[in-house]
C-alpha cells in the first residue's frame, strides 16, 4: 500500500501575512512619520465638544517666574513634560461646540504666524467632519496670534466666512490700537503682535462681523463670559450651559505649564501683562471649575486638553478626562 501523506494547509491568516510581507515594498514596513488627526470628540450633557489640535510651540522654563529652579525641576520631572533645548513642549488647541444646528468655535489657532510646527486647526476640524463654512460664531479669549490669526486662511482671507467673531473690547483697545504699539512702555517682545491682530479681525471688522464686548453684555446663547484679565487686559473665559445641570468653562491663557501652574498658581508667564492679575485669575478659576465640578478645555492644556479640576491641599491638580466613546457609538 502507497502510503499517504498529508500536507497540511496553510492557515487564511498567515497566508495573508505571507502575502503581506512580499508583495509591500520594504519602506512601506518603517515607522509611521506622522501622528493621527488631532481631533477629539467630548459629549458633555447636550454639547458635542471637538478638541482641535493646532500644533505644539517650546516654552522656555526661563520664561515661568514666582518659583525657584529646584521647585520648577521637582514638578516637571514628576509630570515627564517632553522638553527640547527649545523648551518645554506646549499644546495649542482650539474647540468646536455644537449645540443643535449653531456651531461656535473657540479660538482659531496660530495659521500661518508662528511657523510649520502650528497651524493645523482648519485642516482638523475639516477631519472631524466639519466645513469652516458651518461655523457660525468664533469667540476669542484674547488677541493673542495663537488664538486669532486663524480667522485666516493660507490666501489671508476670512476662514470661516459666515461666522462672528466675538472679542473683548478691552482687547480690542488694546491690541488693535496702532498707538499702543508704539508706547514707550509697550515691550519689545509684543510689538510684533499688534499688527497680526489688526491683520486677523481686518475682514470680519469690514464686512460688520466683528462684535466687542464689554463685561455683562450678552454673548451668544447659553454663553456667559468671565472676565479673567492678567494675561491681557480683555481676556475672557467661556463658560457654557450644557443642560443637565453640566457646565464646561474654555479658558485661553490661564495656564501654560500645566506641569507647574495648577500645583503652584502663583507661578506666573513672563509673557502675562500684569503678573499679580494673572496669578489672581488663575486661582480664581481654578476654584470655580473644582467646586463646581465643571468640565474644562484649556488652550494650552495637553491636547486634547479636556478634563476637570481638583483641589490639592491648598493648591489644585488637573485631572484629564478619560477616552469614552460618543454616545450611541458601537
Amino acid at each position: 500500500m502507497i502510503p499517504i501523506r498529508f500536507r497540511p494547509r496553510p492557515s487564511l491568516l498567515a497566508s495573508l501575512m505571507l502575502l503581506a510581507a512580499t508583495a509591500l515594498p520594504a519602506g512601506a514596513q518603517t515607522a509611521p512619520a506622522r501622528q493621527v488627526p488631532g481631533v477629539y470628540h467630548q459629549a458633555i450633557g447636550e454639547l458635542r465638544v471637538t478638541a482641535l489640535f493646532d500644533g505644539v510651540v517650546p516654552l522656555a522654563r526661563g520664561e515661568l517666574s514666582g518659583i525657584d529652579d529646584a521647585g520648577k525641576q521637582a514638578l516637571l520631572a514628576s509630570r515627564h513634560v517632553p522638553e527640547t533645548p527649545q523648551g518645554l513642549q506646549t499644546a495649542v488647541n482650539a474647540y468646536l461646540v455644537q449645540r443643535g444646528d449653531v456651531l461656535t468655535l473657540v479660538d482659531a489657532g496660530t495659521a500661518r504666524c508662528f511657523g510649520p510646527s502650528l497651524g493645523h486647526v482648519l485642516e482638523n476640524l475639516r477631519s472631524a467632519g466639519y466645513s469652516p463654512e458651518q461655523v457660525d460664531q468664533v469667540l476669542i479669549t484674547h488677541a493673542h496670534p495663537d488664538h486669532l490669526c486663524g480667522l485666516l486662511d493660507a490666501q489671508g482671507r476670512e476662514a470661516f466666512p459666515k461666522a462672528t467673531v466675538w472679542l473683548a473690547r478691552a482687547d480690542a483697545d488694546y491690541w488693535l490700537d496702532p498707538k499702543t504699539e508704539t508706547r514707550p512702555d509697550t515691550r519689545a517682545m509684543f510689538r510684533p503682535l499688534f499688527k497680526m491682530a489688526r491683520d486677523a479681525v481686518a475682514p470680519y471688522r469690514a464686512a460688520g462681523r466683528l462684535r466687542l464686548f464689554a463685561r455683562g453684555e450678552r454673548l451668544p446663547e447659553g454663553v456667559s463670559g468671565l472676565d479673567s484679565p492678567g494675561h491681557t487686559p480683555g481676556h475672557t473665559s467661556f463658560l457654557f450651559d450644557a443642560g443637565a445641570g453640566q457646565r464646561l468653562l474654555i479658558w485661553g491663557d490661564i495656564v501654560h505649564y500645566h506641569a507647574v501652574q495648577f500645583a503652584r498658581p502663583d507661578a506666573s508667564f513672563e509673557a502675562d501683562l500684569d503678573r499679580g492679575q494673572a496669578i489672581a485669575s488663575r486661582r480664581a478659576l481654578m476654584a470655580q471649575v473644582a467646586d463646581g465640578g465643571w468640565w474644562l478645555a484649556g488652550a494650552h492644556l495637553p491636547f486634547p486638553g479636556l478634563g476637570h479640576v481638583r483641589r490639592d491641599d491648598d493648591a489644585f491638580a488637573w485631572v484629564p478626562a478619560e477616552f469614552s466613546p460618543l454616545p450611541g457609538e458601537q
